[in-house]
């Protein structure tokens, strides 16, 4: 099928675009201080995936690595669109009308809407809590729509397992049926952790806490994507 071969190449960029993006911005925002006109913006010697010590956006959020940044979602946004579109074809081959295609179409394109938003509104602040309530609620949005879409698009593959053969490698599937697995019982439990304002919470400080989930997740979440490269067979 074509439409497989289009949904293998755009996954691929789907993972590296953003992992490069947003590792190059904590690399520069460490390693090169004097390209920040605002020393205040800068950490040392952080990797917050596992230490915590800077938020994503925190990392991004400066100039000059929004310039790498939002360019970067932009184009992450287009190929999200294009890869759940791709993906309705190739179910609609195998069965047109299948309960699931518009779901998982629908949360997959608003996954990428909401990053768009998101990517747009990062680093312009205005303090109004209604605002940063906004911000909260797109991003949250996201992490909602991406996972969603994900697992209706593994649950109609995995019903498919038999008739493509031929296609995909089934050990592949069965990997990203557990990462997805992995990212709703994560996301059960960080999210209401994660929504609550301010780093303290019964005496405990979350900010690190948060700061590290924000990385794994998102690592977790495009990871997807790197999977679905190798599931699908290149010929």
């Amino acid at each position: 099928m074509d439409k497989i071969q289009k949904v293998r190449s755009i996954s691929i960029w789907i993972f590296l675009v953003p992992f490069i993006a947003v590792n190059t911005c904590l690399l520069l925002i460490n390693e090169f201080q004097w390209i920040f006109p605002n020393q205040e913006d800068i950490i040392h010697n952080a990797f917050p995936y596992f230490d915590g010590q800077a938020s994503i956006s925190r990392t991004v959020r400066p100039y000059p690595t929004w310039l790498i940044f939002k360019p970067a979602m932009f184009l992450t946004s287009f190929l999200l669109i294009k890869y759940w579109l791709y993906n309705k074809e190739i179910i609609q081959s195998l069965k047109s009308g299948h309960k699931y295609i518009k779901l998982f179409v629908f949360f997959g394109i608003a996954s990428a809407i909401a990053l768009t938003i998101h990517s747009i509104f990062l680093g312009i602040k205005f303090e109004y809590d209604l605002y940063k309530l906004f911000r909260r609620v797109i991003m949250l949005s996201f992490i909602i729509f991406e996972i969603a879409a994900q697992t209706y698009l593994v649950i109609v593959l995995y019903s498919f397992k038999d008739r493509l053969n031929n296609f995909l490698n089934k050990k592949i599937l069965k990997i990203k049926i557990y990462l997805v697995s992995l990212l709703i019982i994560v996301a059960g439990i960080s999210i209401p952790i994660i929504s609550l304002p301010g780093d303290d919470f019964l005496g405990l400080n979350l900010k690190f806490l948060k700061h590290a989930l924000e990385w794994d997740y998102f690592l977790g979440v495009i990871s997807f994507y790197l999977l679905t490269f190798l599931m699908w067979k290149k010929n």
